[in-house]
């Protein structure tokens, strides 16, 4: 159910802020993002999965709160990661 190892790598990748990093701000939201829409297609697919949803709830409660903290932190860094990843904000 959750993204597979090898693509939560080239996210991580893609978003690291040095070598070996997977705890930053930006890594964490694209990770976050990613299982998102992973998530909201199974829930579209499977309506009467409550318990699904709820994980999803959470993910999404989790990505808004390390959004708040990176908005108040570095507002340039915020908004060039809402850009590349596509959210509206």
């Amino acid at each position: 159910m959750a993204i597979s190892k090898e693509d939560k790598n080239v996210i991580m990748k893609q978003y690291a802020t040095h070598e070996g990093d997977t705890g930053s701000p930006e890594v964490q939201i694209a990770v976050l993002t990613a299982e998102i829409n992973h998530l909201n297609e199974h829930a579209r697919v499977h309506k009467k999965d409550h318990h699904s949803y709820r994980g999803l709830m959470k993910k999404i409660g989790h990505r808004r709160n390390l959004l708040a903290y990176l908005r108040n932190k570095d507002v340039a860094r915020y908004r060039e990661l809402i850009q590349s990843l596509g959210l509206r904000r």
